[in-house]
């Protein structure tokens, strides 16, 4: 008889944790708290024809994503166009606009335009970019995470030095460039890490190149179709899912976890794999004699931040904007520090724009657009629509003086907030939080939330808050690991 598994959330780390045990072999269940599949990646249609991805939107590591679909006889092309962007995006800053084209020997000959000799510096950034890519993507964040011992393995004891983990983000990318313009361009993607750039291990210079090098894609139809696609493999692999299906209590007999608790029904399973936040899994979930962790250690974390996105329809087509765009006129490391260190609203806030309806018409009516505007804040801090109004304020004057687009607010046809708040009731996120832990070297591999429960023998956590981190790859790649755990497991057991 086949052994019956049940996945909490159908984020990406669900979804993919679903497909590979459904794929070995076993029984498996998808309970998900919402509507529909993807969690914070899920996608909502307005009455009035606009739809909006509502999470993730930038499409990066396309090779990580592809090898998903390799594992399974498939391609991504078997379920979705991808486009590569061009620009890849626009960065706006005080002074002047940069933007960074698809091609990467024109990327090297913007950079030697704004810097003499930067246009061969980014090739030797590129070149080391690519080897810590190599390591950190398919050796490096593909463990599970029990020991340390794991990492002793001949291609990383080669190449250990070359990861650069006792050298900060910062300090690594002025080796390299000294204009301030091409240093908050190279220092952007690390933002969403958790920590300022000083704080980020240099071994994250892999994502400028899995960002720049690899290019920025979008898939058509929106970013929910990659989740749908996993959810097509998923079912073609027999994997139930059950919406609308909230998880109230994980019943633990005798260190085991027996059941699960659902909407009030109690349903029996030998082996569970949480995919829901992990510090709502343990503190509302478990009882406490079963936690990894306390309320102290999950205090002592730092956390990626969350955000305060707007989704809105504009009746009017919105000259001088780019698919991606992001507003860096203010200060890095003010608004990085307002983040993390003060944790309070920034003074000087920095923000991004999605206008996917400039590459892909079927996201908005006819002569429309749809916007997102999303700017990172603190997790945990207070969180009012009073305060989100007058942030929405900031954003949409500055895109008017951007775009020479006067007067937008009175052409918006949809509008939308999502904050912490929302983060905090939607997905359980601790502190609203909506990037997970800060990949900080402190919160690094082993240092990482566990992903085996310690005191219960058949329960697993996936996600952004473990092993390998935040991020549509890393958590496709944390469902992997746990299913392959749960395979070992159970392997061992039947050689009891």
């Amino acid at each position: 008889m086949k052994k019956k598994i049940a996945v909490i959330g159908s984020g990406f780390s669900g979804l993919s944790a679903a497909s590979y045990l459904s794929k070995y072999g076993f029984e498996v269940q998808v309970f998900e708290k919402n509507t529909e599949v993807g969690g914070r990646a899920r996608k909502f249609t307005t009455d009035n024809g606009y739809t909006f991805d509502m999470g993730p939107s930038w499409y990066w590591m396309p090779d990580i994503i592809e090898d998903f679909f390799q594992d399974f006889g498939s391609k991504t092309s078997d379920f979705y166009e991808l486009i590569s962007l061009n620009p890849q995006f626009e960065m706006i800053f005080s002074d002047d606009i940069m933007n960074v084209p698809e091609n990467y020997g024109e990327m090297k000959d913007l950079f030697e335009s704004v810097e003499k000799g930067a246009g061969n510096r980014l090739e030797e950034f590129m070149k080391d970019a690519a080897a810590k890519y190599e390591i950190g993507m398919k050796e490096f964040v593909v463990k599970p995470c029990h020991s340390w011992i794991e990492f002793i393995s001949p291609k990383i004891a080669k190449n250990a030095l070359k990861l650069d983990l006792l050298t900060n983000f910062s300090r690594f990318v002025r080796k390299y460039f000294q204009h301030p313009k091409l240093i908050m361009l190279m220092e952007f993607p690390v933002i969403f890490l958790g920590a300022a750039p000083k704080d980020i291990p240099a071994l994250y210079s892999l994502m400028n190149y899995g960002g720049y090098r690899l290019g920025t894609w979008y898939p058509m139809g929106g970013f929910s179709k990659i989740t749908e696609a996993m959810m097509s493999i998923a079912i073609k692999n027999s994997v139930k899912f059950n919406f609308d299906s909230n998880v109230e209590k994980i019943n633990v007999f005798d260190g085991r976890a027996q059941s699960l608790t659902i909407n009030g029904t109690e349903q029996y399973f030998d082996f569970i794999i949480a995919s829901s936040d992990y510090h709502h899994t343990e503190q509302h979930l478990l009882d406490k004699k079963y936690r990894n962790y306390n309320s102290d250690y999950w205090e002592k974390k730092i956390l990626a931040p969350s955000c305060l996105i707007y989704y809105l329809g504009f009746k009017k087509k919105i000259s001088n904007l780019k698919h991606h765009t992001l507003f860096f006129e203010n200060d890095l490391y003010e608004h990085t520090n307002d983040i993390y260190n003060k944790k309070k609203w920034p003074s000087k806030p920095l923000f991004y724009v999605c206008c996917s309806s400039k590459t892909d018409k079927s996201m908005a009516p006819e002569n429309c657009e749809n916007v997102f505007l999303l700017m990172p804040v603190a997790p945990g801090i207070e969180d009012s629509e009073e305060v989100r109004e007058d942030y929405f304020k900031q954003m949409i004057e500055r895109l008017e003086k951007h775009t020479g687009e006067a007067q937008l607010s009175s052409y918006i046809d949809y509008k939308r907030s999502y904050c912490i708040n929302d983060f905090q009731t939607d997905y359980n996120a601790y502190k609203g939080n909506a990037y997970g832990l800060a990949n900080t070297l402190s919160q690094t591999a082993v240092l990482k939330p566990a992903i085996r429960n310690k005191k219960i023998k058949n329960l697993l956590y996936t996600g952004q808050l473990t092993v390998p981190g935040p991020g549509v790859p890393p958590s496709i790649i944390s469902g992997k690991i746990v299913a392959n755990e749960v395979k070992k497991y159970f392997k061992y057991e039947k050689t009891l």
